[in-house]
């Protein structure tokens, strides 16, 4: 079946094959129309489609889903026929767990009464048998019982006693219950149903989200699923699914702009989605998105831009040459940041012209450690500005000329590496002429020259108190620490963890101190 998606701003709509499609993901940034968008979908499959949302059942409003296939009007029409049936019930997931009960007493009743002569597929499994089957393998070890025709769950022996007791499913906590309501409201929809599941991850613990919805999945391989989501983990968990981009919409038209997503070549889903989630330009970082330095800093100091972690500098690099290849298709803007480490300048020359800043010092935790950074700590916590620089610098300055030629050499190593590949990377027309480079490689690069320079230059430094050529070039995961810089800008701890809290606090304060301290960083980058 050919779907027609809903009208298009300037253009004609495009269309959805459900034979081939049956994973669709409707993203956007907030107001952009998702969920409008989804339900135009919904209303021109009409009986086909069956619509569930975990916030409007677990929250009962007296809102109810006029379409016929809905929960709202299954469970109408079983109380009209049912007499054991409660009518009074609000919420579709009061009602959705009144109508798997209502068919189980049907099954009952109806096997109870059957004669010998009658097909033993009267006695296989209910949707409520698979339901809580598969509701137990998310919580396992609750037990779950039928006691004088309603549902009753407890905890696992061993808890306190009150746990123990058996309580009724509005006692479940929001997640226990999300997991019900989606594994019993998937087994009620219609056969060859197109299930449109807004908000998937709601009220779920993210190691069960997946899981979840590729067992459900599983469990109705006729139906077709339509998700609209900001989770983009789950986004991207959807391998095989059609991702429907929605930009903005006119409501007053019932017009969207909107486009079917391409499979973008050497960028990972999740960062592609996390950019189009957002409407201001893209910077890429280093880092795990949670724990690092990268993760917490940037985006208090580069709050005009939609910040997402790729993990390494690699990553960083070819992410933002994709993103930005793609210019004519998303209309958005892609910046890189990757620590400086050992590049020379020709290398960071080359970077910054393909949109990937580098800093004037060597990684993330000399960043913290630059000058103005300091001075604007010190004097937020009432200490001398000047004093406390002038105290860290010298033990930086002393810490790096302990360090001077082991870091030489690790820069010499870089450099060589480099130009090692970029030497070997040429075209030879016999095996003669690749040996006879390979060997002319050491007296043509001349490492030894090279570090000896290096060294003389680091000295220079020293000698010199040249602090900000330091932190250019100083690899040392530790500066922040043996740096002592928390204890000479005055605060009660004197540790790497005080020092980075204290500044992401003034940052997120955001007074005049967190001006200084973030213009003072964007300079680093030649952005002031």
């Amino acid at each position: 079946m050919i779907l027609t998606l809903p009208r298009r701003i300037g253009g004609d709509p495009l269309e959805i094959d459900l034979d081939r499609n049956h994973q669709i993901v409707i993203i956007g940034a907030n107001g952009a129309g998702k969920t409008r968008f989804a339900m135009k979908m919904a209303e021109s499959l009409g009986v086909r489609a069956f619509r569930i949302s975990a916030l409007k059942a677990l929250y009962a409003t007296d809102r109810e889903d006029p379409c016929p296939t809905s929960i709202d009007a299954t469970y109408h029409r079983a109380v009209s026929r049912m007499p054991l049936l409660r009518h009074d019930l609000k919420g579709e997931f009061d009602r959705m767990v009144a109508l798997l009960l209502g068919e189980e007493m049907l099954r009952l009743l109806d096997t109870k009464y059957a004669d010998d002569s009658k097909p033993a597929s009267r006695r296989l499994p209910t949707n409520l048998d698979r339901t809580l089957r598969r509701w137990r393998s998310v919580f396992p070890g609750n037990r779950v019982l039928i006691e004088g025709g309603r549902l009753l769950f407890s905890r696992p022996a061993g808890q306190d006693d009150e746990a123990s007791e058996n309580y009724s499913p509005t006692k479940l906590s929001d997640g226990e219950k999300a997991v019900l309501y989606y594994l019993g409201a998937t087994s009620l929809a219609p056969k060859n149903s197109v299930i449109f599941v807004d908000s998937p991850s709601m009220f779920l613990h993210p190691s069960t989200t997946r899981a979840l919805w590729d067992k459900i999945e599983q469990s109705r391989r006729d139906c077709t699923f339509v998700y609209t989501t900001h989770d983009l983990q789950f986004a991207t968990s959807r391998a095989n699914s059609a991702t429907i981009w929605v930009k903005d919409c006119n409501p007053v038209t019932s017009e969207w702009d909107y486009e079917l997503l391409p499979t973008p070549e050497g960028l990972s889903e999740e960062a592609y989605m996390a950019i189009l989630g957002a409407r201001k330009p893209v910077l890429f970082i280093e880092g795990d998105g949670i724990h690092s330095l990268d993760a917490k800093l940037y985006p208090l100091i580069f709050d005009d831009f939609t910040v997402s972690s790729l993990g390494g500098c690699d990553r960083v690099i070819e992410s933002t040459r994709t993103f930005n290849s793609l210019r004519s298709f998303h209309n958005l803007a892609a910046t890189g940041i990757v620590d400086r480490d050992r590049r020379d300048e020709g290398e960071v020359e080359y970077l910054r012209k393909k949109n990937v800043m580098v800093p004037d010092v060597a990684e993330i935790e000399n960043i913290f450690m630059v000058e103005d950074v300091i001075r604007a700590v010190a004097s937020h916590f009432g200490r001398n500005p000047g004093a406390a620089f002038s105290k860290v610098s010298r033990t930086v300055i002393r810490l790096f000329q302990a360090d001077l030629r082991q870091q030489a050499l690790q820069h010499t190593r870089h450099r060589m590496k480099r130009l090692v590949e970029h030497r070997i990377d040429g075209r030879f027309a016999t095996i003669n002429s690749l040996v006879e480079h390979i060997d002319s490689l050491a007296e043509t690069l001349n490492p030894r020259g090279m570090y000896e320079t290096l060294c003389n230059d680091f000295e220079r430094y020293v000698s010199e108190g040249d602090y900000a050529s330091i932190l250019r070039v100083y690899n040392r995961k530790s500066i922040l620490s043996e740096s002592h810089v928390a204890r000479a800008c005055g605060l009660r701890h004197d540790d790497k963890d005080a020092y980075v809290r204290a500044i992401l606090e003034i940052l997120k304060e955001n007074g005049e101190t967190a001006s200084e301290i973030r213009r003072a960083i964007r300079r680093t980058f030649s952005l002031e």
